[in-house]
C-alpha cells in the first residue's frame, strides 16, 4: 500500500505539471490511432530499422508484457494469501508461465548485452555531449535493476521446481537447471524460493517508484504517446489558433467591429515550459534518450549545436525546476526561461525542419513542431530572427517575394 501511495503521489505531481501546459491538437480518428499504436508501439515496427538492436529491444519489450502478467499474479498472491491465483486459466496459465520463464532468460541475456554496448562499445548516439553524468547513471541503474529482477525471477522459478517437482512442464529452462540444486535440503530450497520471491516483488515496487523520475518512464508513457501522436504528414505546420481566430474576426464584417470580451494576452509560441503543449510535455516524459533523432539530424552531423534529443531533456528538466513553484503561484518567475537559458538560439535556428528526427523516432515524438513554436516566440514577440530571415521578411513586405528586387526588375538578369 505504501508503494501504491508513493506511486500515486509521483504520478499526481506529473499530472499537476500537465495542467500548467497549453492544449494541443484535438484527438480524432481513434480507429487509425489504434492501428498505429499496434503497429509501432506493440509490434515495434520502427525499432527494426536497426535489426540487431531492434530485435533485442523488441524481445525485451514483449517479454516484459508477459512477465507483467506473472507479476500481477504475485501481487494477488501476496495480498490475498493465495498460491498461483491465475491457475484457473488452465492451459493458458501453463503457456503464460512457460513464456515468462523463457522471457526471463532472454531479457537477462539482452540486458547484459545492452550494458556491454554502453560501457565498452563506442556508439556515438549513446554518448552525446548533451548527456550528463546523471543521464548515464540513470541508464545503468535502470538496466541493473531490470537484470536483478530477471535473476530473482529465474531463481524463483528454479527453486519452485526444485521444491515442487510436480510443477515441471511449466518452466522449460528452469526445470532443466533445478536438478542442480536437488542435493540441498528441502528447507534450504524453500528458503531460497521465498528469498527470490520477496526480492523480486520488492524490486518491482522499488522500480515502479523510480520510473517516474527516470528516462525509463517510457515503459509506461510510450504506448499513450504513440496513440496520441500527430497523424498529419511530417512537415505540416499548424496554424496558431489565436492568430486564426483574429483573422476570422477581421474577415467577418459582422464581428470585425463588435465589442469583444476582454481576454488575457496570449503569448505567441513557446518561451518557457508552461507555454509548451501537453503533447510537448508528454514527449519529454516519453523520450528514451536513445539518440536516434540526433544520429540522423543533418545539423547535428555537420557540427551545429542542435541535438534534437537535448530539446526534450531540457523541457523535462525545466518543468521539474519551475513547475513545482507554478503550482503554488501561477505568476512565479525565477528570471530564467526554457528559451535562452536551457535551449540556446543557435540550437533553435540550426534546425532545417527536414523532419529526419521525427521520422526516426520510434515513439512518435515530433521535434520540428516544438522548434517552430520556439521560433514563433522569437520572431513574433522578440523580433529576434537571424539577419538573413529579417531580410527575407522585409523583401516579402516590400516586394511581395523573398527576393530584394521589385516585380518589374526580376527578369533583368536574363538580358
Amino acid at each position: 500500500m505504501i508503494t501504491i501511495a508513493v506511486f500515486i503521489h509521483s504520478v499526481s505531481r506529473l499530472y499537476s505539471y500537465f495542467k500548467l501546459t497549453r492544449k494541443a491538437c484535438p484527438i480524432k480518428q481513434i480507429g487509425k490511432r489504434i492501428w498505429i499504436t499496434l503497429e509501432y508501439a506493440i509490434f515495434q515496427k520502427s525499432i527494426f530499422r536497426n535489426r540487431i538492436a531492434g530485435v533485442m529491444h523488441a524481445m525485451v519489450f514483449w517479454g516484459f508484457l508477459v512477465i507483467l502478467a506473472g507479476s500481477l499474479e504475485m501481487v494477488i498472491d501476496g495480498l490475498a494469501g493465495t498460491e498461483h491465483a491465475l491457475s484457473f486459466l488452465g492451459i493458458g496459465y501453463k503457456l503464460l508461465m512457460a513464456l515468462g520463464d523463457l522471457s526471463a532468460y532472454f531479457i537477462a541475456l539482452f540486458i547484459v548485452i545492452f550494458i556491454i554496448r554502453r560501457c565498452c562499445l563506442d556508439i556515438p548516439r549513446l554518448h552525446g555531449k548533451e548527456l550528463k553524468k546523471k543521464n548515464h547513471q540513470d541508464a545503468y541503474l535502470a538496466l541493473s535493476l531490470i537484470l536483478i529482477l530477471m535473476i530473482t525471477l529465474i531463481g524463483m522459478n528454479i527453486f519452485l521446481v526444485a521444491t515442487q517437482p510436480v510443477l515441471a512442464g511449466k518452466y522449460p529452462i528452469s526445470e532443466k537447471l533445478a536438478p542442480l540444486f536437488m542435493s540441498l535440503p528441502v528447507s534450504a530450497r524453500h528458503f531460497l524460493y521465498e528469498f527470490n520471491w520477496w526480492a523480486h516483488i520488492l524490486l518491482i515496487f522499488a522500480f515502479a517508484n523510480i520510473l517516474p523520475y527516470s528516462k525509463h518512464f517510457h515503459i509506461f508513457m510510450s504506448i499513450p504517446n504513440v496513440f496520441l501522436g500527430r497523424l498529419d504528414v511530417l512537415g505540416k505546420i499548424h496554424n496558431m489558433e489565436c492568430i486564426t481566430r483574429e483573422v476570422k474576426i477581421m474577415m467577418n464584417p459582422d464581428t470585425a467591429y463588435a465589442a469583444g470580451v476582454e481576454q488575457p494576452v496570449e503569448r505567441f509560441g513557446i518561451l518557457d515550459a508552461e507555454d509548451a503543449s501537453w503533447k510537448n510535455y508528454l514527449d519529454s516524459l516519453t523520450c528514451t534518450q536513445c539518440g536516434r533523432c540526433s544520429s540522423v539530424c543533418p545539423a547535428n552531423l555537420t557540427g551545429k549545436e542542435l541535438s534534437p534529443r537535448k530539446l526534450f531533456i531540457d523541457l523535462r528538466a525545466r518543468m521539474k525546476e519551475k513547475g513545482k513553484h507554478l503550482i503554488k503561484d501561477k505568476d512565479y518567475s525565477d528570471g530564467k526561461a526554457l528559451v535562452g537559458d536551457y535551449i540556446t538560439l543557435p540550437e533553435i535556428w540550426a534546425c532545417t525542419t527536414c523532419n529526419a528526427c521525427a521520422k526516426e523516432c520510434p515513439l512518435s515524438i515530433n521535434h520540428p513542431s516544438f522548434i517552430i513554436d520556439m521560433r514563433r516566440y522569437l520572431v513574433m514577440e522578440k523580433g529576434a530572427a537571424p539577419a538573413e530571415l529579417n531580410a527575407i521578411f522585409a523583401n516579402i513586405e516590400n516586394n511581395g517575394a523573398p527576393w530584394q528586387y521589385s516585380k518589374d526588375d526580376r527578369l533583368e538578369w536574363t538580358k
